[in-house]
Formats: C-alpha cells, structure tokens, sequence
C-alpha cells in the first residue's frame, strides 16, 4: 500500500511539475511579445519626429511620407505576433525609402537633430532585434517540451498549443538598394 502511495505521489508530483513548466513557459512567451511590443512602440513614437524633420528638408516627397504613415498605422494597430511582423516589415521598407530622401538632403544629415533620431531609431531597431530573439528563444523552448515525451502527452491533455516564431519576411532578407 505504501509503495502504491508512493508511485501516486511520485506521479501527481511529475504532472504537477510539467504543468508548472508549461505554465510558466507561456507567461515567459507573453512576457517576451510584451517587451518586442514595448519596442516597437517606442519605435512608433520615434518616427514621427523623424518624418517631421526630413519632412522639412523635402517638402515633394509625400508618397515616402504617406507609406511611413500608413505603415506605423499598421504597426500600431497589429495584436498578434504576426500582425506586427508582417507591420513591422511594412514599416522597414517605408523607414528604408525615408532614409534615402534623407541622404538625398546633405544639409539634413548634418543636422543634429535628425542624428540624434538616428542613433534612437538605431537603437531601437537593436532592442527589437534582441527582443524578437529572447520571444524565439523562450518559444523554441515552450514548443520544445510540446513535442517531448512524456511532457506532450500532459501539453495536450491541458490544451497546450504551438506557438509561432517572430520571423523575418522575405522582403526583410534582400538587400537594401538605396537610389538617388
């Protein structure tokens, strides 16, 4: 009888274990999608002071304007991981076309000021990066356990889903071509 309470307990004590793990997997997995979240925010919060500042400087380029816009609109509003990388590449794209313009305007890339939203934006796209691999890390790992024996057989009893990765579109993945 002791022997049938211990292998219970031992069981109860294993079950108890990987559903700890998976529990706290997925807040680590939500707590990662906040921080890549908290970075393109701030990302969105840069960019129009720098779309004001080259704004300035070229006054007829308002098709690069509108796409920077449109895409930070995109970003903003974006709610899942997906969302906001599909967003987050639209944006890229436009942010690539605006820096061209910029470079067109010598006396702009002298202006302090529009270095210094440079070195931010720079910054941030660092930050994002760093997060969106801390997100991939923490769900290569959660999926991980998905597919293990025997944590999947406890994952899929408790309704323990797959998560996606952050990843890179492949427009992301060609080279920048900036022309004058």
């Amino acid at each position: 009888m002791i022997i049938l309470l211990a292998l219970i307990a031992i069981a109860l004590l294993f079950v108890w274990s990987v559903y700890n793990s998976l529990a706290s997997l997925k807040v680590k997995i939500k707590e990662a999608w906040s921080q890549i979240d908290v970075q393109l925010k701030r990302r969105i919060d840069l960019i129009p002071n720098l779309v004001e500042t080259v704004k300035g400087y070229a006054t007829h380029e308002k098709e690069v304007f509108e796409n920077v816009t449109q895409a930070r609109a995109s970003l903003m509003s974006a709610t899942t991981p997906t969302q906001a990388d599909q967003a987050n590449n639209q944006l890229s794209g436009a942010l690539k076309s605006l820096f061209a313009v910029a470079e067109a305007y010598p006396e702009l890339k002298a202006q302090d000021g529009f270095i210094n939203l440079q070195k931010e934006l720079s910054d941030t796209e660092d930050k994002v990066s760093y997060s969106r691999q801390f997100y991939n890390s923490v769900v290569r790992e959660y999926n991980e356990k998905l597919v293990m024996f025997p944590s999947n057989l406890l994952a899929s009893m408790f309704g323990y889903k797959e998560e996606a990765f952050f990843e890179a579109q492949p427009a992301e993945r060609e080279a920048v071509k900036v022309q004058f």
